[in-house]
């Protein structure tokens, strides 16, 4: 797998939603220009993040192929390879996440979900069952399951992490709002909200005080 940046990586599924939509649309082909007016990017930028990732390089005058280049971005973001994952915390975010059917155009199937305080007879969102927490690591070693969603409080988010670990998870997908500690073999990506809307709050300051 060829190594992109981070900024890279996180401008491809804008990308590829880009790509769907005109493909809906029956467009054929989209030049970089093109695509780097509506993102308002930089079109060699954009010429950049594309050749990062497909053999398509796209023709004079007629730019890329729409259906290569969204095969090429899938196949690279493993999109078009089902990752089976587990959730913990079954509260209003979890419940969310859980009725998200969107996931299934990502290659995200969320095959089970685990909550302190249920049991077998508990249901989610979608009315399947929500186990407790205790059974988790067995079922991920007997579903071989390599990727864990933690949906829990502050106060239990490094002990929900650390039994995922152990049980044999390798990626986390971490929306409490603590910074957990996990081993180097470990990836894991934490959604910080706090963080986001301090970031957007202080651009909006920026925008109003250029405007005074």
């Amino acid at each position: 797998m060829q190594s992109i940046s981070k900024q890279t990586l996180n401008r491809l599924p804008a990308y590829l939603r880009y790509l769907r939509e005109s493909q809906k649309k029956d467009i054929e082909n989209v030049s970089s220009t093109t695509m780097a007016e509506n993102f308002g990017f930089n079109p060699v930028q954009v010429r950049k993040d594309l050749a990062a990732v497909s053999i398509d390089g796209g023709k004079p005058k007629t730019g890329f192929n729409i259906d290569t280049l969204i095969k090429d971005i899938e196949a690279f973001l493993g999109y078009n390879n089902a990752n089976e994952a587990i959730l913990v915390g079954v509260g209003r975010l979890g419940n969310a996440l859980l009725g998200y059917n969107g996931f299934d155009n990502y290659g995200l199937n969320i095959v089970a979900s685990f909550d302190a305080k249920s049991d077998i007879m508990s249901v989610d969102s979608r009315g399947k069952p929500i186990y407790n927490v205790n059974k988790m690591p067995e079922m991920v070693k007997r579903m071989g399951i390599k990727m864990g969603i933690i949906t829990v409080p502050i106060s239990s988010a490094q002990q929900v992490c650390d039994l995922m670990v152990s049980s044999g998870i390798r990626a986390i997908w971490n929306f409490s709002p603590i910074h957990l500690k996990v081993p180097n073999n470990i990836a894991i990506k934490n959604e910080d909200m706090a963080a986001s809307l301090a970031v957007l709050s202080n651009e909006l300051q920026q925008i109003l005080f250029e405007e005074e």
